[in-house]
């Protein structure tokens, strides 16, 4: 089991979300009361000497931090502000009872799949998204995988997922819940045009090429819909498997196996009550 060091933690928050900062400090010194080293940052400005990582907002705080950290294997912890947070470990007020579950090593650390567009400084934990640059107009794209032309499709976007970004995005776009401990890619387009279309899961190792035709507009291709930039019509998109792994700490026994959220935080399964 990869053991955690809590030499340096750093408490990233999130300026957009309410309170986040106030709830931050807290966390900074309910850790520092422990006699460990803590400090508060913004997500804008990540600490690089950090060895271990608190994530203070939701879902997205801790997308981002993942894009900075994973890099550099620092594991990091979600603690949940936000409306899901299905990423998260545990809320706020669960300080002392996650830092105890942690201290006596009641966790695991998973290695998260992560993607990466080829010659961009793309990468991301949850999901790949390619659209056009104009809201009123649907895109032609065109799917390659292997160098072999699987489809074409014209429609809003197209979202390249990992099993961890199956629930996200993906999810809401029809994609399928793919559990995280396996290694693939999943690929969803966004409102199709044509009842033919539908999302694909591939190996991780198969490369996916995305280009679009010469009529249409500039494309713009986001990483955990966080972080964008803009593609010319004429350049050709590869995406794969990043040789990086996003580190997330998961606490044993408190419910948080993936089958378990699922039910609890998506509702997956609930019968209507009678």
């Amino acid at each position: 089991m990869e053991t955690l060091s809590f030499d340096n933690i750093a408490i990233i928050y999130n300026e957009d979300v309410k309170s986040s900062l106030e709830v931050a400090k807290s966390v900074e010194k309910q850790i520092c009361a422990k006699g460990l080293n803590a400090q508060t940052v913004s997500s804008s400005l990540f600490d690089k000497n950090a060895t271990f990582v608190v994530t203070v907002g939701g879902d997205g705080t801790l997308l981002r931090a993942a894009r900075f950290y994973a890099p550099i294997n620092v594991p990091i912890f979600g603690l949940n502000l936000g409306r899901l947070g299905f990423l998260a470990q545990a809320n706020f007020d669960e300080v002392d009872f996650a830092f105890d579950k942690l201290f006596n090593n009641e966790y695991r650390v998973e290695n998260r799949m992560m993607l990466s567009a080829v010659d961009k400084d793309i990468l991301a934990l949850n999901d790949i998204v390619i659209k056009g640059d104009s809201f009123s107009r649907t895109s032609k794209l065109f799917l390659s995988i292997n160098g072999k032309v699987v489809s074409d499709y014209l429609a809003d976007g197209i979202i390249i997922s990992t099993p961890t970004g199956s629930t996200a995005y993906t999810l809401s776009a029809g994609g399928p819940v793919v559990s995280p401990d396996l290694e693939a890619i999943i690929i969803v387009p966004i409102c199709p045009h044509t009842l033919t279309s539908r999302p694909l899961v591939i190996p991780a190792f198969e490369q996916i090429e995305i280009s679009s035709c010469n009529t249409c507009n500039r494309l713009k291709m986001s990483a955990d819909g966080q972080y964008s930039v803009e593609v010319d019509k004429s350049d050709r998109i590869f995406i794969k498997k990043s040789d990086i792994y996003a580190k997330l700490v998961i606490l044993e026994d408190k419910g948080n196996e993936f089958y378990s959220v699922l039910r609890k935080k998506l509702q997956w399964g609930v019968a209507p009550e009678c």
